[in-house]
């Protein structure tokens, strides 16, 4: 592999167990941006939100991605968050190929309606805030060097499979050995 595979996305599209099959399947390292972050500030994002902010979260996590970027190619998945800031795409799309996870409201909401670790969605209405999030955040994810669509049924092996599919037939030289 070239480059890093960067996945982006809202949260609950899958990044991270997505990331993590497809480097299995590539054999290459596999990173969460978001356990790096919490890993070096010894605690969570929601924790990080909550005493620092979100501006010191999101200075935080572009230094993660420019350290995991400098690594040797790997799958990284990031958080919902990160390819909003003009400074992760650019850094991303020296270094890496982006992958935009696209995934519709209602699988989304499905699966991160019980998770009290999202820290964006702690509001008197969780949902319409993932659905506002989703229609600031989509024009902007549509960036993204390639898009797959993650259907509401599809499974993590699926979803992988497509990520590879399509890397292969839009960006083959992606996937030749370094």
């Amino acid at each position: 592999m070239r480059r890093s595979i960067v996945l982006i996305g809202l949260m609950g599209a899958g990044k991270s167990a997505v990331g993590a099959e497809l480097a299995r399947q590539l054999s290459v390292p596999f990173v969460d941006s978001d356990a790096e972050i919490e890993a070096a500030a010894a605690m969570s994002v929601a924790e990080i939100f909550a005493r620092d902010g979100e501006a010191f979260f999101r200075d935080r996590e572009h230094r993660v991605l420019a350290r995991l970027l400098d690594a040797p190619p790997r799958i990284i998945a990031t958080g919902g968050g990160a390819w909003m800031q003009a400074l992760n795409r650019a850094l991303i799309g020296r270094t890496g190929i982006s992958v935009w996870l696209d995934c519709d409201l209602e699988t989304l909401w499905r699966r991160v309606r019980h998770r009290p670790t999202r820290p964006l969605l702690q509001t008197p209405d969780p949902r319409a805030t993932l659905e506002r999030l989703l229609a600031e955040r989509a024009p902007v994810y549509a960036t993204a060097d390639v898009r797959v669509a993650v259907g509401p049924h599809d499974s993590i092996q699926a979803t992988a499979a497509r990520v590879l599919d399509t890397l292969r037939q839009t960006r083959p030289e992606l996937l030749e050995p370094a």
